[in-house]
């Protein structure tokens, strides 16, 4: 499958051959799922705490005996059914991250890189640097690129490009990534995803 790179100006700049084996049946839907799944439990914090019956304050007495007095028996005033006493099978801090093996995740980007590239929501230029950190002329790549404004954007380049970072950092739904750090979530989050050519030719690398 060959890529049209594209120029800063919007015109063709020459084609480049996909470096990775593009899935072309329903192989590697599962591993997306699953990398997609481990990758949202992993940024949950985990920390939600409340207090159980040995934790809340409160006296241990018993507050009457056991029979003869007509009420209900009860042992502690720091029963989970007392106003003020502690909760029963409540949240406790856990770590929610999942083990996803690096074959099952290499899978599931190459499936997702592989469905945007079909879809034509991939777009590789050939040299991405801005000539200043401005807004106005990251706004104006973008229009010579022929990109929706309204579109979420992921910008994949070198970790070095700090033009491109600075001057794309005010505008609404667009994020920045290196070819070295992509993951599946991203790739399937924004709406285009627009590569310089170094950065493409690095992601090729990790899906070989």
């Amino acid at each position: 499958m060959n890529l049209t790179v594209k120029a800063k100006d919007g015109s063709d700049a020459g084609s480049h051959e996909v470096g990775f084996d593009v899935i072309e049946n329903a192989k590697g839907t599962q591993a997306v799922h699953e990398v997609v799944t481990a990758y949202r439990a992993a940024q949950r914090s985990g920390t939600a705490k409340v207090k159980n019956r040995s934790e809340v304050r409160g006296t241990g007495k018993k507050p009457w005996r056991q029979k003869g007095t007509g009420r209900a028996r009860v042992g502690s005033r720091r029963n989970p059914v007392w106003r003020g006493g502690g909760v029963a099978h409540g949240p406790v801090p856990r770590d929610y991250s999942k083990k996803i093996n690096s074959k099952t995740r290499k899978l599931a980007l190459r499936k997702a890189l592989g469905e945007r590239i079909k879809d034509g929501d991939v777009i590789v230029v050939d040299d991405l640097v801005l000539e200043s950190k401005k807004t106005k002329d990251f706004v104006k790549l973008m229009a010579s690129l022929k990109v929706d404004s309204g579109a979420s954007i992921l910008l994949v380049d070198r970790a070095d490009n700090e033009n491109l970072r600075l001057g794309s950092r005010n505008v609404p739904g667009v994020g920045t990534e290196t070819g070295e750090t992509l993951n599946t979530y991203q790739v399937l989050l924004y709406d285009k995803l627009i590569f310089g050519k170094d950065a493409f030719e690095e992601v090729e690398k990790r899906l070989k």
